[in-house]
């Protein structure tokens, strides 16, 4: 019986080592999930149909044993695609202490290649953004290479002058409490059509019914450690204490009445630089009138 016991020990042990090898070297840095999805979005003009936007989010300069070379893999991802749109779900920067310079130019070096393209692309921040005291100075970088940061705003997206115009609603982090859903919806007509962008999800549960056909987020990792073949056990639903969507579409009946979201897994990594059934993910959408 001790021997068997000491075997099943020695199993156990093996099979967590080789887990964790797994979740900090192979899949974080080896596995790309490409997710391609259909977006209807109410009044949208037809002109507008077939139109793509690229999704990535959560980059997370300044983690240690960052996946860097796997976030550059993603830009070119994208660079290589040529959608119309691309979407920055935030938290470009991880860490609190150290000056924040060094990791926005690192950001803004992994971005290069997206800004060198000329693709449209928009971002919000997220609350690591604000934790590693690189906020002003994260927007500031961005919005010299051409990439507006919204806050609470909305812009009318570049395309289709003689369409019905499609607008894109940047709202700012939940967390530290900088989002404002009625300041970013003001002056969007309420018979547009629109995108929702937000870092955190649960700001999906603020929006008014029928004004975010398509809000996307990001902040979670997909739990970062997920249970294989459970759809919603992982850590984070272990250890969060808001119901929060972790990954992909919510669920019907989640927010208000036609409202969709969608949650990707992002890039980076939080606590701990492993992922484990929460590969980096890049999405595309193709929207639908």
């Amino acid at each position: 019986m001790k021997r068997w016991l000491k075997w099943a020990a020695v199993g156990v042990s093996g099979l967590l080592v080789a887990l964790i090898g797994y979740g900090a070297l192979i899949e974080p840095r080896l596995i790309l999930d490409v997710d391609r999805e259909h977006a209807v979005l109410p009044r949208l003009g037809e002109q507008w149909a077939g139109t793509e936007v690229a999704l990535i989010s959560d980059l997370q300069i300044g983690m240690w044993f960052a996946n860097r070379a796997m976030m550059e893999r993603a830009v070119g991802a994208i660079v290589e695609e040529e959608p119309d749109i691309a979407l920055l779900g935030g938290d470009f920067l991880y860490g609190e202490g150290d000056p924040p310079g060094p990791k926005v130019e690192k950001v803004m070096e992994i971005l290069a290649p997206l800004v060198d393209s000329g693709i449209p692309t928009y971002a919000v921040l997220g609350n690591h953004d604000h934790v590693a005291g690189g906020a002003a100075e994260m927007t500031r970088a961005l919005e010299r290479a051409g990439i507006p940061v919204l806050r609470n705003r909305a812009v009318r997206l570049p395309g289709h002058a003689d369409a019905d115009p499609l607008h894109l609603v940047g709202i700012g982090p939940l967390r530290p409490g900088l989002d404002d859903v009625d300041a970013a919806l003001d002056g969007v007509p309420d018979d547009a059509a629109r995108i929702v962008l937000m870092h955190n999800p649960l700001t999906f549960l603020e929006l008014p019914a029928g004004s975010a056909p398509l809000a996307v987020a990001g902040h979670t990792h997909c739990g970062q450690i997920a249970l294989p073949f459970t759809e919603h056990v992982s850590w984070l639903s272990v250890t969060e204490q808001e119901k929060v969507v972790a990954d992909d579409w919510a669920e019907e009946g989640y927010g208000a009445p036609g409202n969709h979201l969608f949650v990707t897994c992002g890039q980076g990594f939080s606590v701990v630089p492993v992922r484990i059934n929460a590969p980096p993910q890049v999405v595309f959408f193709e929207l639908r009138p």
